[in-house]
């Protein structure tokens, strides 16, 4: 097997090319999709990889992909992604995260995503904490 990254990088070409097909084609048939920080969001089988990227090209379309940097371990590819775009409201798409997936016969098998909008206006880093330590309603 060449470097797995090399099917992040069609696929990232793909998408920015708005070419539905030539982004099915990255996945296999049976491709399972988890979001670990939305469970509700698992998914399995490209179908559902159609449905879902079918509706954000229609709907974002100046939509871009970046790879900001990656890495491969064996046929795991760690790919910190930013995605933009102008939604169907006029509103910016802005989203970061990492994406981790595995590779299997040149497409992507499964992956993990840890991807949601950029959150410009929100508490600092003192409120978050306190959040998390369960202290922020003393």
């Amino acid at each position: 097997m060449g470097d797995p990254r090399a099917v992040l990088t069609r696929l990232t070409a793909a998408q920015n090319a708005h070419d539905l097909e030539g982004m099915l084609a990255c996945f296999d048939q049976d491709y399972c999709s988890e979001q670990p920080l939305f469970p509700a969001r698992t998914f399995q089988g490209i179908a559902q990889v159609r449905a879902n990227w079918s509706a954000l090209l229609e709907s974002i379309p100046d939509f871009q992909g970046e790879t900001v940097r990656s890495a491969a371990d064996g046929d795991t590819v760690f790919a910190e992604i930013h995605w933009t775009g102008t939604k169907a409201d006029g509103m910016p798409l802005d989203e970061r995260g990492v994406i981790i997936a595995g590779i299997r016969d040149d497409r992507i098998a499964w992956g993990r995503l840890y991807v949601d909008e950029v959150e410009r206006e929100g508490a600092d880093i003192d409120a978050v904490v306190r959040h998390m330590a369960g202290t922020d309603d003393r």
